[in-house]
């Protein structure tokens, strides 16, 4: 396709290519990024509307909750929800998967999805972004059930995030490369820009928050003395999907390690560290939990959290590599 295709003629040309394609998957697609379209437009105007700030009360994982945050978890909800191709959607907002059966009975897909991804920086406008994976739901019946979304991140049929930055883009992958879409404002539509993206095998920068360090083990040490004695620049906005995109783009690593605060790791692996795993090994990239590979992971729960570690294929070998030599299990 030629750059400045539409994301719907992108999606269409894709489709094509697959007999056995229904056009649901296509359609799943385009409402996902209408439901960006609407988040990025109140975004550009926070500071202008009431929508920046604490909502008052904490989510599920005892965070204090965002107005943003709810306006794209209900955004996404109320888009996605009409679409026939879902059977159920589950969120970091919330504590339990919203059933989409009502509307949708024979759904085949489910959602799951960090709405707003570093929400707390838009007061200071800093890059914020939505994450989402989509997965082939296994039961039958009326309603979704806990297999449908316990799967492993290599079943995963899509997995995407928007940035809201400097421009509003949609990156996504569906097994078949990874692809990037700018919004033209102008004329409110998804614009190709990026076509296969490819991470670097090797990058210039790490990107960690170094402020945590009295509380790493041995392994994240020697790893970051290492990044720095190799020249290595750090790079830290502290909002993942900025973080991850400038990495995917030009190369470079993200960790946030488990440490003695969070032995089992900080991020959340169905919204966060298992759509992006996806999207960087399709980019030729890599992500571990330090002991293994984020995609061979088997969830427990809805809400598991897990160490990530993800980038640049050299980058992450070095990083385990330094890891498993100062292993104490």
């Amino acid at each position: 396709m030629e750059l400045g295709s539409t994301l719907t003629q992108f999606l269409i040309e894709e489709q094509w290519k697959f007999k056995e394609a229904s056009g649901e998957f296509t359609g799943l697609l385009v409402d996902i990024a209408t439901a960006a379209k609407v988040i990025s437009r109140e975004i550009n105007k926070a500071g202008l509307n009431d929508i920046l700030g604490y909502q008052g009360g904490q989510n599920v994982h005892g965070e204090q909750v965002q107005k943003l945050d709810l306006f794209a978890n209900d955004t996404f909800i109320q888009t996605l929800s009409p679409a026939k191709q879902l059977i159920a959607i589950v969120s970091e907002e919330m504590e339990d998967p919203y059933q989409v059966s009502e509307i949708s009975p024979k759904g085949k897909y489910v959602l799951l999805m960090d709405p707003l991804d570093g929400s707390s920086n838009i007061d200071v406008n800093i890059s914020i972004g939505s994450i989402f994976s989509i997965y082939r739901r296994k039961s039958d019946g009326g309603r979704a059930t806990m297999e449908d979304f316990l799967q492993s991140g290599r079943l995963q049929v899509c997995a995407g995030y928007v940035l809201y930055g400097s421009s509003t883009m949609l990156i996504y992958t569906t097994g078949y490369g990874v692809h990037g879409f700018t919004l033209d404002p102008g004329i409110g539509e998804f614009l190709l820009s990026h076509e296969n993206m490819r991470i670097p095998e090797e990058g210039k920068i790490y990107s960690i928050n170094e402020a945590y360090t009295s509380h790493w083990d041995e392994g994240t040490r020697k790893y970051v003395e290492e990044a720095k004695k190799g020249e290595k620049t750090a790079r830290y906005v502290g909002s993942l999907v900025a973080d991850f995109h400038r990495n995917l783009l030009k190369g470079g690593i993200f960790l946030y390690p488990a440490d003695s605060r969070n032995p089992d790791g900080k991020l959340r692996l169905l919204y966060e560290a298992s759509p992006l795993a996806y999207i960087v090994e399709q980019a030729g990239g890599k992500a571990t939990t330090g002991k293994g590979a984020i995609l061979d992971l088997i969830p427990e729960k809805l809400h598991q959290r897990v160490p990530l570690i993800i980038g640049s294929k050299k980058d992450v070998e070095h990083a385990e590599a330094c890891l498993n030599t100062h292993r104490e299990d």
